[in-house]
């Protein structure tokens, strides 16, 4: 069972990991900001057979956001709407002989978190602050004045790590409501050779999105009971002084929360006061079958977000390069 978190545990351990000031009150990137020019060229180093894994579910109607009889996504967001304004039919019967070139084009219309996808700093409000103290009211309809995702467009490019819970545990994959604990990570670490430094991007395995692929449904994916990462690990990723932080889940964290009281307490504690760029709906299956092939679970990663002006949030195509 998951260990519980009081409102006021959570308060503690927000103000201990809170990073507010730290690069200045005009701050808008968070623990981006651990990622350096020397950083990037570690990262590429690392790139030794030419490699690439892309780490994103497709974007289509079959995604995971299908059902609303959950609570929290009710009527919220939806599977990606895909359109085509234009087509080769369209052409063959003549429909554009009044063109001097045919072509097709096509329309998305979508949540920005419908499938893989980035929060910015701009998502999650505690108490009316959002990241570095900014008020919650520099959000509005016309998109964040501050903490945008556009602030990253260039910024998202270090060493990633991956963490294959399951595999380091001996199982297919974590069951809802597994929570993963500081000592997990560590371990698992350990298991795979790898060491976590300032500025990586850790990528979470729990392998729900393996047991979505074998049922064959998404079921309750998208804000029901799942695997994830306990409120316990915010002081880890603290003190790894880790930049980004991805899962194969919908939430990053343990569903049901741990505590009642407060929903995703994760979010508040490394959005809100860490700066932590949080990443949710990864596909870490490919990528965790090359690493227990080749051994090497560390790789340069690759996922700068769309620079969507006032956005909140953004899809992505992330990308391992081994």
């Amino acid at each position: 069972m998951a260990r519980q978190f009081t409102p006021q545990m959570v308060r503690e351990m927000a103000q201990e990991c809170c990073n507010w000031g730290k690069w200045g009150p005009e701050d808008e990137l968070g623990t981006v900001n651990y990622i350096t020019p020397k950083k990037i060229r570690e990262a590429a180093a690392l790139v030794r057979r030419g490699k690439v894994i892309s780490l994103a579910i497709p974007f289509d109607g079959d995604g995971p956001q299908g059902r609303t009889n959950i609570p929290f996504n009710q009527h919220q967001r939806f599977n990606p709407i895909h359109l085509l304004s234009r087509t080769g039919a369209d052409s063959h019967v003549g429909a554009q002989s009044h063109r001097r070139l045919h072509t097709a084009d096509d329309v998305i219309i979508m949540p920005t978190q419908a499938a893989t996808q980035w929060d910015s700093l701009a998502h999650v409000f505690f108490e009316g602050k959002m990241y570095n103290g900014y008020d919650e009211q520099l959000v509005s309809g016309f998109g964040a004045k501050k903490n945008s995702i556009t602030n990253l467009k260039d910024k998202v490019m270090t060493r990633g790590v991956l963490l294959d819970i399951p595999r380091y545990k001996g199982k297919k994959w974590l069951e809802p409501g597994e929570a993963i604990y500081p000592e997990d990570l560590d371990g698992c670490a350990s298991q795979e050779k790898v060491e976590i430094g300032t500025g990586d991007a850790v990528l979470v395995r729990t392998g729900q999105m393996t047991q979505v692929k074998e049922r064959g449904s998404w079921g309750d994916y998208a804000g029901g009971s799942a695997p994830g990462m306990s409120v316990a690990t915010t002081r880890w990723l603290f003190q790894k002084q880790v930049a980004a932080m991805a899962t194969d889940t919908w939430s990053t964290e343990v569903l049901p929360s741990e505590g009642p009281e407060i929903f995703l307490p994760i979010h508040i504690i490394c959005l809100v006061h860490m700066g932590l760029l949080l990443g949710e709906i990864f596909d870490l299956d490919g990528l965790a079958s090359d690493c227990a092939q080749d051994g090497c679970y560390e790789f340069m990663f690759v996922a700068p977000p769309l620079p969507i002006t006032g956005g909140v949030a953004s899809p992505i195509n992330p990308q391992a390069i081994k």
